[in-house]
């Protein structure tokens, strides 16, 4: 059970790293789905 817990716990650690860094990277899908003629909110 505590294996269990354990990976849990990483799985949403690692998803959630993964989300902030691929965000700042540049990698998010608003960035890579638009183009010039494309306008958006920020």
């Amino acid at each position: 059970m505590k294996a269990m817990l354990t990976a849990f716990a990483a799985t949403a650690v690692i998803a959630i790293g993964a989300d902030f860094i691929l965000g700042q990277a540049g990698f998010s899908s608003q960035e890579q789905a638009t183009g010039a003629a494309v306008r958006l909110d920020d």
